[in-house]
């Protein structure tokens, strides 16, 4: 995939967009407020990307590649490689993320709780339910195969 740091930001960004744009219009629909959709959800939505990516380059994704690397797997097997890192990416990407989705439902729509560690263990189950068939069968292939038809030949010199 990536071979580069430019390649890698850009492999990054691409991820981070889809699977924040989709999971945060899930999470608008499973907490009944897709209805007030606004301006300010779009801002959400923005914070959200640069969050997540920000997490993706310098937090999360250097912890899934050293995880995937050390688990007892058939590395020879690009399929294994696959799985494991895109894996250690939505386990670590939902715990951040179902945080920040936390501390915005607090802070931005009143949300009341008792336990802020049961509603954020909520929050992170739902989220991995929806987050880990997402990347794997949807966004991690989508995004694999638009960076490798797409943004790799144009970021590859002639020969």
């Amino acid at each position: 995939m990536p071979n580069s740091k430019k390649e890698g930001l850009i492999f990054g960004v691409m991820m981070c967009f889809g699977m924040v744009i989709v999971m945060s219009l899930y999470n608008a629909v499973i907490n009944g407020t897709i209805q007030d959709f606004s301006m300010f959800s779009v801002v959400e939505i923005v914070i959200g990307l640069v969050i997540a990516l920000v997490l993706d380059i310098a937090v999360v994704g250097p912890l899934a590649r050293k995880i995937a690397f050390s688990l007892p797997i058939d590395r020879s097997k690009k399929i294994n490689m696959i799985l494991a890192m895109s894996s250690c990416m939505v386990i670590g990407m939902v715990l951040f993320m179902s945080l920040f989705g936390l501390v915005t439902a607090v802070f931005a729509h009143g949300l009341e709780v008792e336990n802020l560690f049961t509603a954020y263990l909520m929050i992170a189950g739902k989220n991995v339910i929806m987050a880990l068939p997402l990347q794997l069968l949807i966004m991690g292939p989508l995004v694999r195969g638009l960076f490798t038809k797409v943004v790799k030949p144009r970021l590859t010199p002639a020969a």
